[in-house]
């Protein structure tokens, strides 16, 4: 064989193996690009969820502490009186316009207990326990945050001083 021949050979021999690809390998292509894509998505609906959950906790621990700020105001006298505290509430997520709710808005259903001390000391007649428990609607289940406070007839500093 001369230097032509081989030259032509060799070169229609490189040129048919790099003329397509074959079945196979377009079928793991689209497959990889596929679960890819899946992947790509799944990610953005955890992503999302997750800034959803965030949201509505940290909406929860705003309305227990705005709840426990207005409590720790009362009186220790008004705190005993039955009723005065109402022990049932609800709260919208957007409280940004209460009179005009979102089609979006769900509301936190709240309980408040004042109960007495859970002490065996002397001073436990003269503390109360305050429990606020939240309840709210989170995608497929109720969600649940609470938040406990002690109050002292005389104050604290009765008893740490």
């Amino acid at each position: 064989m001369n230097m032509k021949q081989r030259k032509w050979m060799s070169g229609t021999l490189g040129a048919r193996r790099q003329e397509g690809m074959t079945l196979l390998e377009v079928m793991m292509g689209v497959l990889v690009l596929g679960v890819m894509t899946v992947s790509l998505y799944a990610g953005f609906a955890y992503g999302f969820n997750q800034i959803r959950t965030s949201r509505e906790n940290l909406r929860a621990t705003q309305i227990l502490g705005e709840r426990m700020e207005v409590i720790r105001l009362v009186n220790w006298d008004d705190l005993n009186t039955s009723g005065y505290i109402p022990t049932k509430f609800v709260a919208p997520f957007y409280a940004d316009n209460p009179t005009n709710l979102q089609s979006n808005n769900f509301f936190y259903t709240g309980a408040v207990q004042v109960a007495n001390a859970p002490f065996t000391e002397t001073y436990s007649t003269n503390m109360r326990m305050i429990q606020i428990q939240l309840t709210w609607p989170s995608g497929r289940r109720v969600s649940t945050r609470s938040m406990t406070t002690f109050v002292a007839q005389y104050g604290m500093q009765k008893y740490v001083y």
